[in-house]
């Protein structure tokens, strides 16, 4: 029985020895792998791993046109128990820069109140190039008794504007949106 348990543990103790190496060669792919990883993603452009790695020049909007400067005008109109202002009347604008104007309203009744903005532009030409992003005007505004709000108008001038077009103006009218009032059904009088 010696004999032959002496070839079977020579062949167990071959077959330990190469489970080693290939196990030791695994560790040693897996370690190169992340170095070898980088430098073909680095080669390739491909998957940049960290922020730092990245060489990131700032992002420049190619579609400001900086040559040309549009003075925009902020008016508002009030037509019922508001008190209704832009927060500067004007300001100086690049065309295709993305601009932000608030505008202040004051609900001056002792109720709460549903309203809407209508917007309008001078000249009228410039209507077309003025773009909101987003704006009060959007959707009605409710107003609890007595509350102030501010409210944001995001826009940006279509560069296509015209090269004449040197001010616009922006003016809003707030007005009060009337309740449908209480239908009373009326009842056919029996006749007795």
């Amino acid at each position: 029985m010696d004999n032959q348990t002496e070839p079977t543990g020579r062949l167990n103790a071959r077959m330990f020895g190469k489970l080693i190496v290939i196990a030791v060669m695994m560790f040693g792919f897996g370690y190169l792998l992340v170095p070898l990883y980088k430098q073909i993603c680095e080669l390739t452009g491909v998957n940049i791993l960290t922020s730092q790695e990245m060489k990131v020049k700032p992002i420049d909007n190619s579609q400001i046109d900086k040559s040309r400067t549009i003075t925009v005008e902020f008016d508002a109109n009030a037509q019922g128990p508001f008190r209704f202002r832009p927060t500067v009347s004007s300001m100086q604008v690049h065309p295709g820069e993305m601009t932000q104007v608030l505008y202040e309203v004051v609900n001056t009744q002792k109720r709460s109140v549903e309203a809407q903005a209508i917007p309008s532009y001078a000249p009228q030409q410039a209507a077309a190039h003025f773009k909101k992003v987003e704006c009060f005007c959007f959707q009605q505004q409710t107003l609890e008794a007595n509350q102030a709000k501010q409210m944001p108008v995001v826009f940006y001038l279509d560069p296509a504007l015209p090269k004449d077009v040197k001010t616009i103006t922006l003016s809003y009218t707030f007005f009060e949106i009337a309740k449908p009032e209480k239908t009373v059904e009326l009842k056919p009088a029996v006749a007795g």
